[in-house]
Formats: C-alpha cells, structure tokens, sequence
C-alpha cells in the first residue's frame, strides 16, 4: 500500500490538542476526517512526529499514513490542503517507502517559544504567544540555558502523563533572543523533546530570569532529579513545532 509523508501547519488556539479524544476537536481527527472522504468512506490513520497539546501550533508537523489509491502527491495535497478546515495547512506530500515512519525516525526537532514581555497582555498575540510582565534577567537566563545542553535524563521536566520509559534526550542549542522591545524567542533544538519538556524549561528559564530560583537551578534539578529545582509549565500558546528532521537518505 502506498505510504505518504506529509509537512502541515496547524494554528492549535481552537483544538485540543493533535492526538484524538473523545468528544473533542482535535487536528488528528480533522485530517483523518477528510482522507476518509478521499478514501470513499474508508478510514485512514496518520501517525505524527509526535504529539502536541491544547492550544499548541505547528509550522512543520510531519506524519505519514497508508492511502490505498495511489495518488499523485501534487494532487492529494491540494486536495488535503483545500478540504481540511483553514487552520490546518498541507505544505508538502511525497511518496515515501513503506519503512518510512514519521515518529520513529526523526532525528531532530526544531521549537519555538514566543513571549510577550510588555506590561500590557497584546490581544493580537494572545493565541501566538505567552504573556509575561514581570522583570527578566536575560543574562542569567541565557547563562542557565547553557545546563540544559548536552545529554541528560529529563525525568524531572517531563509532566505526569508520560508514557515513554527512557527519558534521557540530547539538547544540540538553545537561544533566547529579545527579537523587539516586547518580545522574547526561546528556541530549542534537540534529538527529541518529553511530554511538557519545553514548556517546563520555559518556565524554569522565567522563574530563574526573575530572582524565584538560583542561577544553577537547571544543573541541580538535572543531578538530583529535583522537583523544587523547575519552575511552572509555561503556557501552551506559545509553543510551535517549527521543524522535524530526518536522514536525508529517507
């Protein structure tokens, strides 16, 4: 059966979450809902890179999923792109080998975190970004960012819920750049990112940025595994999955 990869942007303000849930909204069930309609009433399965949560956007998501007719990918990605709700956006399909799976190879992941740091919340960022007024050390911050390199077990900034067993991951770079006077990017690049795990940074980052932990929390909290060590989850909007990699030979 031919097996498609496919790069889609998502804004996340309106669904809960990728992942399918009962009586909820969610991108899954959207994409799913229209390759069924292509499919002639058949269901298909996408599988994603990995999941992301309530409110969280994508601007280079990638799943793949089994389509029983052969489709040029030209075609059935206008066709996906065109039908499925103007939130969800098909950048990219192509036919891939059926080995090919979207979360079990990816080699790397790209995240963005936006923050608007001015006094006042900016409605026109409220879904794209997290609102934090209080005074941020941008020195110390980047300083601490520098303990989150490298490869370690992050146990202890992945949120309850989690069913993956080995949580050590590689972080290859972290910046946090004030991109205009309101605004701060955060981005992560790493071989792979636990349930939470950026948010978690994010508001470690923040509570270290603003006086509520030492300088050497993150070093801390990564050796003894210490929960008093992590600030609060940063808020979903956020977040965006910028970019999934893989080997180019795939």
């Amino acid at each position: 059966m031919p097996r498609y990869k496919a790069i889609i942007q998502y804004d996340g303000t309106n669904y809960a979450g990728f992942q399918i849930q009962k009586n909820a909204n969610t991108v899954q069930a959207e994409i799913e809902k229209t390759l069924k309609q292509l499919n002639r009433g058949q269901a298909v399965t996408i599988h994603p890179s990995g999941r992301t949560d309530a409110g969280v956007h994508a601007r280079g998501q990638v799943i793949h999923f089994d389509f029983p007719q052969s489709r040029e990918p030209e075609k059935l990605r206008f066709a996906l792109d065109t039908q499925t709700p103007n939130d969800i956006s098909f950048l990219a399909v192509e036919l891939v080998e059926e080995t090919f799976h979207a979360r079990y190879l990816a080699k790397e992941k790209v995240y963005h975190y936006h923050l608007d740091i001015g006094q006042s919340r900016s409605p026109f960022k409220r879904h794209y970004a997290a609102h934090y007024r209080f005074t941020l050390d941008l020195i110390k911050m980047r300083q601490a960012a520098k303990d989150i390199l490298g490869t370690h077990d992050f146990s202890v900034f992945c949120a309850a819920g989690s069913s993956v067993e080995d949580k050590t991951r590689t972080i290859y770079a972290v910046e946090i750049i004030q991109t205009s006077e309101t605004d701060l990017l955060f981005t992560f690049r790493g071989n792979g990112f636990l349930y939470k795990m950026v948010r978690l940074l994010v508001g470690t980052l923040l509570k270290i940025g603003n006086g509520g932990l030492p300088e050497d929390a993150i070093q801390r909290a990564l050796e003894d595994q210490d929960k008093k060590m992590i600030g609060p989850t940063a808020h979903p909007e956020g977040l965006f999955l910028m970019e999934v990699k893989y080997d180019t030979s795939l």
